[in-house]
């Protein structure tokens, strides 16, 4: 399989897409204050990125709670549907489909940014490590600092917030979105309760693997209710090796992490949903994802499956070549390269990222950054 394999067409769920490359979920701090509003800023920015063949938004929190960084946008209030409508409009005006990325963070917050400076909720009253959080300091500016221990949730709550995603799923609709992603990675709220490292419960949501699953299948069957299983996406962040690098937080590393994502990923295969996103490590001298699970998800998932984590064309090609993946995502490039990939299928040279513009701010190393012979 050549190259230009990732330039082909191809159907997720009930969609055609012109390419197989995707714009991942990209963190960036730009909504409009007070409010975690999407704005006409962010509209822009999708749209510049639409010679992907399909686009998944930021995590953008199901309530406020679902905070864990300063400035993230929320899909939970009226003002937020419609700041979601400007950037959908944009990007349906390039005829691209685009998914709202459904998120929670769970323990991986900060009293400064929960409701009433309430402690964070997660599946047991354990605190993140290895991560830190954003907090604002006042107006535009912010600090990191570690995650506050969380308060254990209760049953009724948890059968509450598997009713708020599909509430965030349904906001998602109205905001002309063509399905939604469900963030099951990253250490966050749903991987908080697959992992060993994070759920000390006794009840029916703690304990086996199974238990631990049980709340990602609720979710996803609530979200598919909502939206068919046809625009339903799901990403995990498989770890098969040490997060000890310093500012690295890509997850939760279990004792066999093959055997934990091999059975949630049959949860998916079971619900029969559009695709799995598998979220890669990738940083330098990260942990490869181990060709014999990359097999495993392609025999028990009968979906589109898609791949991110500092991917280049020669790693794409041989990725999608084994036919381990149908689509590859590409992060910071996508970032400093709105037009990535048009510089890839010609082999035009590619911007540099500036890493200092990554999270708030404006214009400057959002919307800016050139395309090629501009």
């Amino acid at each position: 399989m050549s190259s230009s394999s990732l330039f082909e067409p191809v159907r997720l769920g009930d969609l055609s897409l012109e390419n197989r490359i995707f714009l991942p979920p990209l963190t960036r701090c730009r909504s409009t204050q007070p409010g975690d509003i999407p704005n006409a800023l962010m509209a822009e920015y999708y749209a510049q990125r639409t010679q992907a063949g399909f686009l998944i938004t930021e995590g953008t929190q199901i309530e406020p709670r679902g905070q864990g960084y300063a400035w993230t946008p929320g899909i939970y209030s009226p003002e937020q549907v419609a700041g979601w409508k400007l950037v959908t409009d944009a990007v349906h005006a390039k005829r691209r489909p685009i998914f709202a990325q459904l998120w929670h963070v769970g323990r991986v917050s900060h009293r400064a940014l929960q409701p009433g400076h309430e402690a964070p909720i997660a599946p047991s009253a354990v605190a993140a490590t290895g991560v830190n959080v954003f907090i604002p300091v006042g107006s535009g500016t912010g600090k990191l600092v570690p995650p506050d221990v969380p308060r254990a949730l209760s049953i009724p709550e948890i059968h509450e917030l598997v009713e708020l995603y599909a509430q965030a799923a349904r906001n998602a609709l109205s905001a002309g979105f063509d399905g939604v992603e469900i963030h099951a990675a990253n250490g966050y709220l749903i991987n908080q309760f697959i992992s060993e490292r994070a759920n000390f419960r006794t009840d029916a949501y703690g304990g086996s693997l199974s238990n631990r699953l049980r709340f990602l299948r609720e979710v996803v069957e609530a979200v598919s209710a909502v939206v068919t299983p046809d625009r339903l996406g799901v990403r995990f962040s498989p770890l098969f090796g040490t997060t000890t690098e310093e500012r690295v937080y890509l997850g939760l590393l279990e004792d066999n992490p093959a055997e934990t994502y091999t059975a949630a990923v049959r949860v998916l295969a079971d619900a029969g949903i559009a695709y799995v996103s598998l979220a890669e490590a990738d940083w330098d001298n990260a942990p490869e994802m181990p060709d014999a699970f990359r097999a495993s998800v392609r025999d028990i998932f009968g979906g589109r499956i898609l791949c991110a984590g500092r991917y280049d064309l020669h790693k794409a090609q041989h990725v999608l070549a084994h036919d381990w993946a149908d689509m590859i995502g590409f992060g910071r490039k996508f970032i400093a390269n709105p037009d990535l990939p048009t510089r890839l299928k010609h082999g035009w040279p590619l911007n540099s990222l500036d890493p200092t513009t990554m999270y708030g701010g404006g214009a400057h190393g959002y919307t800016d950054y050139p395309f090629h012979n501009q």
